[in-house]
């Protein structure tokens, strides 16, 4: 599980049936320096599925691979990064 903020949202004109309970953000991981403030500490940019309600400049904890799917068990659902929790604090 990595760390990651929230610079935007992605807009959809179709989207899977399955996919239809959430919504897409643009997040950007961090680093420990990263949560910092430091912008090397920053990585590339992903699409992460929300259900949350996450929104601009959110801390949100993200889930990857398999386990980003696992929620959804039994369904299958196209999914690669889940957003598993908004956080409201981090201490370093």
């Amino acid at each position: 599980m990595r760390i990651g903020e929230v610079i935007g949202r992605v807009t959809m004109s179709q989207m899977h049936p399955l996919a239809r309970s959430g919504t897409w953000l643009v997040v950007v991981p961090l680093t420990t320096s990263g949560i910092g403030g430091d912008q090397k500490g920053r990585g590339e940019a992903l699409v992460v599925f929300d259900e949350l309600g996450a929104g601009m400049g959110a801390m949100i904890a993200i889930s990857e691979g398999t386990e980003a799917a696992a929620p959804f068990w039994p369904k299958q659902k196209p999914i690669d990064a889940y957003n598993a929790a908004i956080l409201d604090s981090i201490e370093l």
